[in-house]
């Protein structure tokens, strides 16, 4: 029986799917309407871009394992248990202090995009770029779960490390 996580794991990447499949169909009907019908459709290109803005980091956020982002782990394989563990816990400080200090004027900007509206269907481009709030909020909870891991258990410091 699947865990809870696995559960979320496998709804986040649903979300993913439809927000792929939704990208895909809208580009059939934008080739379809500009190259078979002669009548290009102005808002296609709007929201095949949306989408893909809101897929990459949808998927970056809840999507992607720890294991399957792309690693310089050479250092990182050659020193000790210790070194490993002071690595990884300074890694994962690093990456949650810059998202915790952009995240501010990160908000301020996306905020300030209430005013702005995109160029065929007028949406409000806070609405486009609000995924990455999102985004870095998920980054910073998975690094410091991730920390609260290192620090706990010496299994994850090898995780999504390669057998070599």
């Amino acid at each position: 029986m699947p865990t809870k996580r696995a559960w979320w794991q496998a709804r986040a990447d649903d979300v993913a799917v439809g927000l792929l499949t939704a990208m895909f169909l809208t580009f059939i009907l934008q080739i379809t309407a500009r190259y078979v019908l002669n009548a290009p459709i102005e808002w296609t290109l709007e929201v095949c871009l949306t989408l893909w803005l809101w897929t990459v980091f949808w998927a970056s956020a809840f999507c992607l394992r720890d294991a399957d982002h792309i690693r310089f782990d050479m250092l990182y394989l050659v020193v000790g248990k210790k070194a490993r563990r002071v690595m990884a816990a300074l890694s994962a400080l690093a990456i949650m202090a810059a998202m915790a200090l952009a995240l501010p004027g990160t908000w301020d900007f996306v905020s300030f995009l209430k005013i702005k509206k995109s160029a065929s269907l007028r949406i409000p481009l806070f609405y486009i770029f609000s995924i990455y709030i999102v985004f870095m909020a998920a980054t910073i909870a998975a690094y410091g779960w991730r920390l609260w891991k290192i620090i706990q258990s010496e299994e994850a410091l090898n995780e999504g490390v390669v057998a070599r």
